[in-house]
C-alpha cells in the first residue's frame, strides 16, 4: 500500500476547543454539506455519510483483514459494508450487544448457503437481531480486527466517538477478557470531511486510538504511538454504569479475585457516560409549547387549546404507560416504544388513535411507504410492536400502500425509522422515511414537526374491521 499524502482538513479545529466542540462542528458540516443518508440528523449519533459502503469495501484490501479469522465490527449503520465484507469473506463476524444490556458479543450466523441477499440482511440491524448468537464471557474468543465508527478522526490514529464511550468501554472489557491484545489492529470508517487535527492532549487514557482510516476516498495508516486501553478503568466507572451495563459487574469481580483495584469513581452530578463527561445538554428533548400562534392582525391565540379540551372531553380508556428510556442518541439499544400505541374496539367506535390517549401539541411523522396490496392494520401494527416502534397514532391509507405514523418527537421517530429499516411484510419491502414535511438537515435541538390537527379526522367506514385505523390524506 502507497503512502497517503495529507490533506489538510475541510473542518478546522479552533484552539481550545473541545472534544463536543469537534462532535458538534463535524455534525453541522455534513448537516450543511448533505453528506449524509438516514438517519438525519447525523448529531448525536455516527454519521451514516453517503459513499460509506464504498469506503467499507477498501477493508477487504487490508493485509490484516486478509489474515483475520474473528473480526468485530460495531453495528452502526455506516459499518454495514464492513459487517458484508466479513460474512462474504466466510470469517467470524462479531457485533457488540445492544448496549451491552445482556453481554459483550453476539455472533452472526448466516443461515446455511445463504445467498448474497441473506448476507446483506445479515449484515444489517435485522440480522444482528435474527441471525446472531450471545457469546458467553467463559468463551475464549480471539478477535484479529476491530472495526469501529466515529465522529471525528485524526491521521495520527486519535478518535472521538458520539460521546457515550462505548467503543472505549468494549475495547477496554475485551482487553479484560484476553480476546484483543497490544497487537489488536482497530480500523474506523469515517466520510474524508471526519478526518481532522486533534490535539494530543484532548486524549485521555482509556480512549480507543486506530491504526487504519478508511474513506471513500483513501486508506491512510495511522502510525498510532499512543498504546490502546489494555483494561479497565474502573475510577472512571460508577455503581449506576454498573448497574446499567450488568457484564461489567461479572468483570468487576473477576478483576477483584486476581487482586486488581476495582475502586469506582463517584458519579458526576449530570454525567451522561461514565467514561466521558463534559456533553452539553440535548436540544432535542425539550419540548417547546406550540400552541400559542398569531393570527393576520398580530395578536397571539390559542388555536389549539379548544381541540384538546375537546379530546379530553371525549369518553375514552386512559391507561397511563411508561416510555421507556430510550432517550439517547446511541443506535445500538432504544428504549421501548410498542406500549405507546393504545387501540381502540369497535364497541367504543370511531377509527382514530387519537381519542385513546392525548397527543402531544406536535408530533413527528413518520411516512410509511410500499405497503403490498391485502395487508391487514392488524398485521402491520403487529410488526410494528415486535420491532417496538408502535407509533401514538396511526393513519392507515392502505388503497395507496402507505401509512403514517405518528411519534412524540423526532427522537422518537428516529428510534423508529431505525427500527423499521429491512422491514418486509408479505414478501415485501417497505419503505420508511420522514414525511416530506419534515426532511430536511435540521440540527440537534431543532424539531421539525407536523402539528397535530385541531379537529379529529373522521374515520373510514371501509375500515371499520380493521379496529382502529382511518385513512385521510397527509396534511
Amino acid at each position: 500500500m502507497e503512502p497517503v499524502m495529507r490533506v489538510e482538513p475541510v473542518v478546522v479545529v479552533n484552539p481550545g476547543a473541545t472534544k463536543w466542540d469537534i462532535r458538534q462542528k463535524v455534525w453541522d458540516y455534513i448537516e450543511d454539506n448533505n453528506l449524509a443518508n438516514f438517519p438525519r440528523p447525523v448529531h448525536n449519533r455516527i454519521p451514516n455519510f453517503k459513499g460509506a459502503f464504498t469506503a467499507c469495501t477498501k477493508v477487504s484490501e487490508l493485509q490484516v483483514f486478509t489474515q483475520a479469522s474473528e473480526v468485530k465490527v460495531d453495528p452502526d449503520k455506516p459499518l454495514e459494508g464492513a459487517r458484508l465484507a466479513v460474512l462474504q469473506a466466510q470469517k467470524t463476524l462479531l457485533v457488540p450487544t445492544p448496549r451491552l444490556r445482556t453481554g459483550l458479543f453476539n455472533k452472526i450466523t448466516p443461515p446455511q448457503g445463504a445467498t448474497k441477499e441473506q448476507l446483506r440482511i445479515c449484515s444489517s440491524s435485522q440480522g444482528v437481531r435474527d441471525f446472531s448468537v450471545p457469546f458467553d464471557l467463559d468463551a475464549k474468543v480471539k478477535v484479529d480486527l476491530v472495526v469501529v465508527g466515529s465522529v471525528a478522526v485524526s491521521e495520527k490514529g486519535l478518535r472521538i466517538g458520539k460521546g457515550e464511550g462505548f467503543a472505549d468501554l468494549e475495547y477496554a472489557m475485551m482487553a479484560c477478557m484476553g480476546a484483543v491484545n497490544e497487537s489488536t489492529v482497530v480500523v474506523t470508517i469515517v466520510h474524508d470531511c471526519q478526518v481532522v487535527d486533534i490535539p494530543d492532549e484532548m486524549m485521555e487514557s482509556h480512549d480507543l486510538t486506530v491504526d487504519y482510516i478508511l474513506t471513500p476516498t483513501r486508506i491512510i495508516k495511522t502510525d498510532c504511538q499512543i498504546p490502546k486501553p489494555q483494561g479497565i478503568f474502573w475510577n472512571k466507572l460508577n455503581s449506576e454504569k454498573l448497574e446499567k451495563i450488568p457484564i461489567l459487574k461479572k468483570l468487576l469481580a473477576l478483576e477483584e479475585q486476581s487482586g486488581k483495584d476495582v475502586t469506582l469513581g463517584e458519579a458526576p452530578a449530570a454525567a451522561e457516560s461514565g467514561l466521558q463527561t463534559g456533553q452539553p445538554k440535548r436540544q432535542t428533548r425539550r419540548r417547546p409549547r406550540q400552541n400559542m400562534q398569531q393570527d393576520d392582525k398580530g395578536e397571539s391565540r390559542q388555536e389549539n387549546v379548544e381541540s384538546e379540551k375537546r379530546t379530553r372531553q371525549r369518553p375514552a380508556r386512559v391507561r397511563k404507560d411508561s416510555r421507556g428510556d430510550g432517550g439517547g442518541g446511541y443506535e445500538r439499544g432504544k428504549g421501548k416504544r410498542g406500549d405507546n400505541l393504545r387501540e381502540k374496539s369497535q364497541e367504543e367506535g370511531g377509527g382514530d388513535v387519537t381519542s385513546q390517549r392525548k397527543l402531544p401539541l406536535s408530533v413527528t411523522t413518520v411516512y410509511l411507504g410500499g405497503i403490498p396490496a391485502g395487508l391487514r392494520v392488524s398485521e402491520l401494527k403487529a410488526a410494528l410492536r415486535e420491532r417496538e416502534a408502535a407509533p401514538l397514532r396511526l393513519t392507515w391509507q392502505g388503497a395507496q400502500h402507505r401509512a403514517f405514523l405518528d411519534y412524540s418527537d423526532p427522537q422518537a421517530a428516529e428510534q423508529a425509522l431505525e427500527a423499521l429499516q429491512d422491514l418486509s411484510l408479505n414478501g415485501h419491502s417497505l419503505q420508511a422515511e420522514l414525511a416530506k414535511s419534515q426532511r430536511g438537515g435540521k440540527r440537534s435541538g431543532q424539531s421539525n414537526r407536523r402539528p397535530r390537527p385541531s379537529t379529529p379526522p373522521k374515520s373510514n367506514p371501509a375500515t371499520a374491521d380493521e379496529s382502529d385505523t382511518n385513512e385521510h390524506a397527509e396534511q
